[in-house]
């Protein structure tokens, strides 16, 4: 790729607390279930749930748990986006930023920093490989909102959903099968859940059944629907590793409230799982790509005590891609192509 100085990359992740303190755990819940893209009810509702109802006791239980995964450097989180950041920035010709889409480094954070630097176009790379109306769009969303008021003489793209891109899959499959134990029971794919609204809100086609829709070939709903996605991803790795589906199952983890959410869920998995005979479990979490609360405690900790206490004997977490090599190599391939976009427009 041509060195262009005009040109650069913005990574964007989810984001995290400044610190375990229980006001700055407040303070980052306040803003993530506030955005309407998360929790999709009228400001009024949504308020009224957050800020009257939520915000009184899950920040203090939020707090304990993130202790038990910061590190010396902080937040998982924002730690690996940052080597992940540094990765990048060693083989590719532009300058790389990074942005979170709730607390800091902000998205505005991010972009200033490369306009700083005489940057005029940037390709924004939000980190999750499916597309979700509370991950992808929400970034996205943002990232306009800000460009629109702070910004408005430069250019963003945007690298898509890459759930399905060969790249992807591949540095997938691999790091599975360097972590996978040879005599396992089940591989567990667990993905973050949504609220199943979400689904049929980000259906262009208003023809979603949250079932067979889901393996139509060629469906225009495909590009937009997380469920789909997520099947998918699956089912390509486990074709690339091999893996009968008798050995394959997908799971949602991480609902909150008491609506609907996409299912089977996978703590109620876990609890059955040791039961039906399944005593040495591995779990893999491809809806991250950097490991972060829900991996390292909502699963590899919560999640391990919940099979165990259910008759399991052996649990493997499997961990998110980080800064594997081959996964920067990813992020580089899918953010030149994004990049050199620029030059035919």
């Amino acid at each position: 790729m041509e060195t262009n100085n005009k040109k650069g990359i913005l990574l964007v992740n989810l984001g995290s607390p400044r610190s375990t303190d229980v006001n700055d755990v407040k303070e980052y819940l306040d803003e993530f279930l506030m955005d309407e893209k998360v929790i999709d009810y009228r400001w009024f509702f949504r308020a009224l749930l957050v800020q009257g109802i939520i915000l009184k006791t899950r920040p203090a239980k939020s707090a304990e748990a993130y202790k038990t995964v910061w590190t010396d450097e902080g937040s998982p989180l924002i730690v690996i986006s940052k080597h992940l950041q540094k990765r990048l920035q060693e083989i590719v010709d532009v300058p790389v930023g990074l942005g979170m889409r709730y607390a800091e480094p902000s998205i505005k954070t991010g972009i200033q920093e490369l306009v700083d630097k005489g940057i005029t176009e940037i390709t924004l790379f939000p980190l999750y490989p499916q597309y979700a109306m509370s991950t992808t769009e929400t970034v996205i969303d943002k990232a306009e909102e800000v460009r629109l008021k702070f910004f408005p003489d430069i250019k963003i793209n945007y690298v898509e959903p890459f759930y399905d891109r060969e790249i992807y899959i591949n540095a997938l499959a691999e790091s599975i099968r360097q972590k996978l134990p040879v005599d396992f029971d089940l591989l567990q794919f667990s993905y973050h859940g949504v609220p199943e609204r979400h689904i049929y809100k980000t259906d262009p086609t208003n023809t979603c059944n949250m079932n067979t829709c889901c393996q139509k070939e060629d469906n225009p709903s495909h590009k937009f629907c997380y469920r789909h996605q997520c099947y998918k991803v699956t089912e390509l790795v486990c074709k690339k590793l091999g893996l009968p589906k008798e050995k394959v199952m997908v799971t949602f983890q991480s609902r909150l409230g008491k609506d609907k959410w996409m299912e089977p869920y996978t703590d109620a998995t876990l609890e059955g799982l040791g039961k039906k005979g399944i005593k040495k479990l591995a779990i893999v979490c491809p809806a991250f790509v950097s490991d972060c609360l829900e991996t390292l405690e909502e699963i590899s900790v919560e999640g391990k005590e919940i099979f165990l206490h259910g008759g399991g004997e052996r649990f493997d977490y499997i961990p998110c891609l980080n800064e594997e090599q081959s996964w920067v190599n990813v992020v580089k391939t899918l953010s030149e192509e994004k990049l050199n976009d620029f030059y035919f427009h």
